[in-house]
């Protein structure tokens, strides 16, 4: 059995079949008491009336809402190492987003984090100042949904008048005629006669000398102006300071030097790198072997690559490698760190460093990607550094810097030759690492760029 609403389904239904098949009368159908002329009505003229029914006028009430509908955002949630960042606007009151659209950018100790919109509206309000600071979940602005007016064009400036036209030129003078200029002279003037005594003064001249020039004034407005202009230091800068002198205030801090013979690794990376582009779809560069040899290095020497816990008063040795890689950006200089480098490859490694190395340019770089790491690589040399002493990252306990290569004329088996050269520098923390381990530990570095067939032959 049917239940009332749907016998009244099938009246309407049967109503609307009557309607299009052209019949000229009241389709009326009765089910279960109710009328189907109540909600269909035909004319004799075959014109068809539909009354717009509840349903409609709520649907298109409830859409109306739904497009006009403000929403507010909030600051995403941070890692656990940050707990709050200074908002930077990139939007104002009234600007139409599209979804997705970037409104604000929050910096952080470590990193800038970017907030887009997440749906298309207008910016109805901005509920913290710009510079303000903010937490995890914190209220940042307000977005009414729907596309928004674009802002009105600004009004087109009138065109310049012509410049009038310029007066012509006054005529030149006539030239001279023999009325002004005199009659010419034909014959010499007369001499001046001899005096017969001698001259006893001095002869003065009739013309007297022209006034020195007056010296000018020093311009002391243009060349002697001088300004300057303070700009507030971002939280980036702000926590690097804070962990430099941290290091400073806290490690026993010294640096042993050595140079390295790049003439071996350069020879290679020649006659590779173009198969190696090929096969791995990456440049050959000269970082992953610093970087490999690196993590040989800290493996045979364990106390590089621990750490002094201050809290407990206990060394932690670490069983991986995690190594981290400087690198300079506008806003300042982050390190992402490769993750397990005792089992890449230079292929792995070189990927990693490309990968992190765009997503640093380009502002994306995550807090996870910079936490954590045993030991930090800054290559000073791509600036063309020819020597420096780097500064450790705590809580890390060593690193490694890398300048440029120059040829420079060294000896080799008696002999004077010229040979690609770079200086490599470890600053330590002497509280946990001896000299006899840190000299070590760059002497392995070395030897293994010089002749990478070390890491074949485990030596």
């Amino acid at each position: 059995m049917l239940s009332r609403s749907r016998c009244l389904t099938r009246s309407v239904g049967r109503s609307l079949v009557a309607l299009r098949q052209g019949n000229n009368v009241v389709a009326r159908r009765t089910a279960s008491g109710i009328s189907a002329s109540q909600c269909v009505t035909v004319r004799n003229n075959l014109k068809f009336e539909a009354r717009p029914s509840i349903f409609q006028i709520r649907y298109f009430k409830t859409t109306a809402s739904h497009r006009n509908e403000i929403i507010t955002i909030n600051t995403p949630a941070f890692a656990e190492s940050v707990t709050e960042g200074d908002v930077r606007w990139e939007k104002a009151v009234g600007d139409t987003v599209t979804e997705d659209e970037v409104v604000c950018e929050i910096e952080t100790d470590k990193t800038s984090v970017q907030v887009p919109s997440p749906a298309a509206g207008v910016i109805e309000e901005l509920l913290i100042p710009d510079g303000g600071r903010v937490e995890g979940g914190t209220p940042l602005f307000k977005l009414r949904k729907g596309a928004g007016a674009p802002k009105a064009a600004a009004a087109p400036t009138p065109a310049a008048e012509a410049p009038a036209a310029a007066a012509p030129p006054p005529p030149s003078p006539p030239p001279p005629t023999a009325a002004t200029v005199g009659p010419i002279p034909t014959t010499m003037p007369p001499v001046p006669p001899v005096p017969a005594q001698p001259a006893t003064s001095k002869p003065v001249s009739a013309i007297k000398p022209a006034a020195a020039p007056a010296a000018p004034a020093a311009d002391t407005g243009a060349k002697g102006a001088r300004s300057e202009h303070r700009v507030k230091m971002n939280r980036m800068r702000l926590r690097i300071a804070q962990r430099l002198k941290e290091a400073q205030n806290t490690c026993a801090m010294l640096t042993t030097f050595n140079e390295v013979d790049m003439s071996n690794i350069t020879e290679m990376r020649k006659a590779y790198k173009d198969a190696f582009l090929k096969k791995h779809g990456i440049k050959l560069g000269f970082m992953s072997a610093f970087v490999k040899a690196a993590a040989y290095a800290l493996v045979d020497q364990p106390a590089v690559n621990a750490v002094i816990d201050d809290t407990t008063k206990e060394i932690v040795y670490r069983d991986y490698v995690d190594i981290s890689v400087a690198v300079a950006t506008p806003k300042g200089l982050v390190v992402p760190v490769i993750r397990g480098v005792e089992g890449m490859n230079f292929a792995d490694i070189e990927k990693t460093i490309n990968e992190l190395g765009e997503k640093a340019r380009k502002n994306e770089l995550a807090v996870e990607d910079m936490d954590g790491g045993t030991f930090t690589i800054s290559n000073g040399g791509v600036f063309g550094s020819l020597f420096g002493t780097p500064i450790i990252n705590p809580p890390q306990s060593a690193i490694l810097g890398m300048h440029g290569i120059f040829d420079r004329p060294v000896a080799v088996g008696g002999k004077v030759e010229v040979r690609p050269m770079m200086y490599v520098a470890l600053t330590y923390d002497h509280r946990l690492i001896d000299g006899r381990e840190a000299v070590t530990f760059l002497r392995k570095i070395k030897s293994v760029v010089e002749d990478p067939r070390v890491l074949l032959l485990d030596m």
